[in-house]
C-alpha cells in the first residue's frame, strides 16, 4: 500500500507520496504532541517542528532514542525517502501534516 503526505497547514502545497515504510517510520520524526505549541491533530495527523526538520536535512542525520536505552541515542545516515521527506517539509514550511491511503 501507498500513502500520500498532505500538508494541511500549507494547503497550496502539493502532497507527497510517500511508501508505507516511510509512513511506519514517521514517528521518528514528530513532535510530541503533549508540547505545548503543538496543536490537536487528528487521527493519522502528525506535528514535525520546522527548526528540527531543518536541523535533520542539513544535518542528513538524525538520532533515534530507544527505549530501552533513553541515555544513549543513535544517529542514523537519514534514507534517500527521509530526506526527500525533509527537503519537502523544509522547502514549503509544512509542519502539519495528515497521511491519507492511496488508493
Amino acid at each position: 500500500m501507498t500513502y500520500k503526505l498532505v500538508p494541511v497547514d500549507q494547503p497550496a502545497v502539493a502532497a507527497l507520496p510517500i511508501s508505507a515504510r516511510l509512513r511506519s517510520q514517521l514517528v521518528y520524526f514528530m513532535t510530541p504532541p503533549d508540547e505545548p505549541h503543538v496543536p490537536p491533530l487528528q487521527a493519522h495527523d502528525y506535528w514535525i517542528d520546522t527548526a528540527h526538520s531543518n536541523e535533520w536535512f542539513a544535518d542528513g542525520v538524525f538520532e533515534l532514542v530507544s527505549p530501552l536505552d533513553g541515555e544513549h541515542p543513535t544517529v542514523l545516515e537519514l534514507s534517500e525517502e527521509q530526506e526527500t521527506l525533509l527537503e519537502w517539509l523544509t522547502t514549503h514550511q509544512v509542519q502539519h501534516i495528515r497521511v491519507q491511503d492511496v488508493p
